[in-house]
């Protein structure tokens, strides 16, 4: 109860922004080629992850691997502080005599999960936008030499390289663009498919973390887990971050899929087009 009324929740909410911050610029590269992937159906631009990147850096240059960066650094903030501090708030709400059971925990990373779609679906929808305009470019024909040369190709083949129109494309554009033609509800396309996964992701996440992070030795600190003045070693938490992370990861994988190409609005040639989450699923 001491360390509790130490955090303060503005406290909490720089917390998890900074920490948002931290991870976009460590994980953004592998977000972009997840992204890509994803989205790759018709014409197979690239093998893996290690290939996509290598394409990427090879055609967009290194700051490529960071096309949609921005939007992310922008609202990851806001993202993660309000899923963080919604978690805590939860959690501290269902706990009785500072116990905490399973149920609770998440149903606590439910609510999480829900307070976030608020930031994260605009977010993510403006985000692939960004990360998937290098592959839509990387799939058009480039005309050879020869063909550009050739009579009466000259009107039809001389345009701008294929690279140039992702360069030209902003969250700014494509913001003003959903706003004039759908509404609001165009920066929401996608809402449900966010819940679908951020709500389950959030209710393996956080329980998995905080139960792995109270096994192990426990050093002296301020911290909010056992009595309050006990902390788990920071390689513990990091170890327990990964192993949380990477379970959920893996679980809900296959609604990130369903996600990604929901919100895509450009698709390629060859590339299927969805009517919602069953259709996309089938």
């Amino acid at each position: 109860m001491m360390a509790e009324k130490k955090v303060s929740l503005p406290a909490k909410l720089i917390n998890g922004g900074v920490a948002g911050l931290v991870g976009v610029t460590c994980v953004f590269p592998i977000d972009l080629a997840k992204t890509r992937l994803q989205n790759q159906q018709g014409a197979q631009v690239y093998k893996g992850m290690l290939d996509c990147l290598a394409k990427t850096v090879r055609s967009e240059g290194y700051f490529g691997c960071y096309r949609g960066a921005a939007v992310n650094l922008t609202l990851v903030t806001p993202e993660k502080a309000i899923k963080l501090a919604a978690n805590d708030i939860f959690r501290q709400k269902l706990s009785k005599d500072g116990k905490l059971p399973l149920w609770g925990e998440m149903l606590a990373g439910c609510g999480a999960g829900t307070c976030q779609v608020i930031v994260t679906t605009p977010m993510e929808m403006l985000k692939i936008q960004l990360q998937d305009a290098g592959r839509l470019a990387a799939q058009r024909p480039v005309p050879t030499p020869a063909q550009a040369g050739a009579p009466g190709l000259a009107t039809s083949l001389v345009a701008p390289p294929p690279v140039q129109p992702p360069c030209r494309t902003s969250a700014t554009s494509i913001t003003l663009e959903l706003l004039k033609t759908r509404g609001l509800a165009g920066l929401y396309r996608g809402a449900g498919a966010t819940l679908l996964r951020d709500v389950p992701f959030s209710m393996i996440y956080f329980p998995l973390f905080a139960n792995l992070n109270s096994l192990g030795p426990r050093g002296v600190g301020a911290g909010c887990q056992g009595d309050g003045n006990e902390r788990a070693p920071f390689l513990q938490s990091f170890m327990s971050g990964c192993i949380a992370g990477s379970v959920a990861a893996v679980v809900v994988t296959p609604l990130d899929v369903i996600k990604t190409r929901l919100q895509t609005l450009q698709k390629g040639e060859g590339e299927d087009s969805y009517r919602g989450i069953l259709d996309c699923t089938r």
